[in-house]
């Protein structure tokens, strides 16, 4: 287990409180970046793909397992989590869960015509803003709201220490015009 797990896991299962990693799959478009969204199976509503941990994958590669088999894309996956959300997974009509979602960055490149969900689920592009406003959980709107897709590759640990670097940590802008410190692809 990788220390965002443990970090997750910590206040995740204590509380009947699952676990699952999301993607949010998104791509340069004319107008700035665009996400894509899917409908829930169960309400229709806006989400992004995700789902259940799986044996033997890491967590960012469980997501993008989620958003093929829901959103048919695949793409370059990002392994740090850009924000966590919660929400009540709907498991009967009487019965829910409270879950803790673990978001990875996902800049797709293919998407298919075909894949495991596509007779359960529509799927289309949006801009961060629009969105940001689809989406019921408040937390992830925040999280689409303030993406900025990595510039320089895996950012470096915000706790780093080389002494042979004077350089500043590179600041970000979010969709807003806030500046974040915690480096690209990274919100609070």
């Amino acid at each position: 287990m990788g220390s965002q797990d443990k970090i997750l896991a910590r206040g995740a299962g204590g509380d009947g409180i699952r676990v699952q990693y999301g993607a949010l799959c998104w791509r340069p478009g004319s107008d700035g970046i665009e996400v894509l969204l899917i409908t829930s199976r169960d309400t229709g509503r806006w989400v992004i793909p995700k789902g259940w941990p799986i044996p033997g994958l890491a967590p960012e590669a469980a997501a993008a397992q989620e958003a093929w088999e829901e959103a048919g894309v695949d793409g370059q996956v990002n392994p740090l989590c850009i924000g966590r959300f919660g929400y009540e997974k709907c498991l009967s009509v009487s019965a829910t869960v409270p879950c803790a979602v673990a978001v990875y960055g996902l800049r797709v490149a293919n998407m298919a015509k075909t894949f495991p969900e596509v007779k359960e689920r529509q799927r289309k592009w949006f801009s961060l803003p629009e969105a940001a406003e689809l989406v019921a959980e408040p937390d992830l709107a925040l999280i689409i709201e303030g993406f900025t897709p990595p510039e320089y590759g895996r950012a470096t640990p915000i706790a780093a220490d080389d002494d042979d670097d004077d350089r500043p940590a590179p600041r970000s802008k979010s969709a807003k015009g806030r500046t974040n410190d915690l480096g690209p692809g990274f919100t609070r």
